[in-house]
């Protein structure tokens, strides 16, 4: 089992898929039910033992800020009206410090580069949980997978959540390949034809990285290329030097929420769920 209480959570990004919204409201924040998509990736890190979250954010960027911060003339109303039952949904949670990197939005992009921008704040040896914020893993019995990942990673190695789809649906992510001979993690295909996906496990954002890796991930941060910078690249890289990186399925669902007919599915989940 890994010993891991620090995550980061990058949420910088334009949201241009969701556009006209986006431009008030960060894809981050959009609800789900009556939570926005990123505090199902947060309660899910503090079930699995993490007390330090590092959001990675727009330059410039408040909503985040203002949501995990306890808005004390909102405190005061409640208890005016006698609905201090209500106290603890405003109440970001206990026990756990928030922290704001800023991303330039016009500088380099991809998903190496917010854990780059954060990696010069863990000390060595240290290993984190990584999350992006705008899909999450859910669970009707309220378990958390991100705790099942932390549990899997061997002490002071490096894992990743999976998630089954359905085949004709591999060509939209990240799709894990598998030795033949060791059944172990050998790379990421992105966004394969539904002919030459290796699997129909898909990589889903969701890592415990040591430090060692997060070096990895910083380094490539400073190449000189042309496009995306692809967190995928130097894990693949990793694993060609024998790195091992530990593969755990999710037993919840998947809930990508960065496209409407995704979000659109995990509200109606949840508000099922929910009554």
């Amino acid at each position: 089992m890994a010993t891991v209480t620090k995550a980061i959570i990058p949420v910088a990004g334009w949201g241009t898929r969701r556009l006209p919204i986006t431009k008030a409201i960060e894809k981050c924040m959009l609800p789900v039910g009556n939570r926005p998509i990123v505090d199902y990736v947060v309660r899910d890190c503090i079930k699995a033992g993490i007390n330090d979250i590092i959001f990675v954010v727009n330059k410039g960027s408040t909503q985040l800020q203002q949501y995990y911060t306890d808005n004390q003339a909102l405190n005061d109303y409640l208890i005016e009206v006698q609905k201090q039952d209500m106290l603890d949904l405003a109440h970001p949670p206990r026990n756990v410090a928030f922290h704001f990197v800023e991303q330039n939005s016009n500088g380099k992009y991809g998903t190496t580069i917010p854990v780059a921008l954060v990696v010069p704040h863990i000390k060595k040896g240290e290993s984190v949980l990584v999350a992006m914020g705008d899909d999450f893993v859910y669970n009707a019995d309220g378990s958390s997978d991100l705790a099942n990942l932390v549990h899997a990673v061997p002490e002071g190695g490096c894992g990743m959540l999976s998630s089954t789809v359905p085949q004709d649906q591999v060509s939209r992510y990240g799709v894990i390949d598998f030795d033949e001979e060791t059944g172990g993690f050998l790379r990421i295909v992105e966004k394969p034809s539904v002919e030459q996906a290796p699997s129909n496990q898909i990589n889903i954002s969701k890592y415990v990285f040591n430090y060692d890796m997060l070096v990895r991930i910083a380094n490539h941060a400073q190449l000189e290329i042309s496009g995306e910078y692809l967190i995928t690249d130097p894990i693949s890289q990793a694993v060609l030097d024998n790195v091992v990186v530990t593969v755990v399925p999710s037993k919840g669902e998947f809930l990508d929420c960065g496209n409407v007919h995704g979000w659109l599915h995990a509200n109606n989940l949840i508000v099922e769920h929910q009554r």
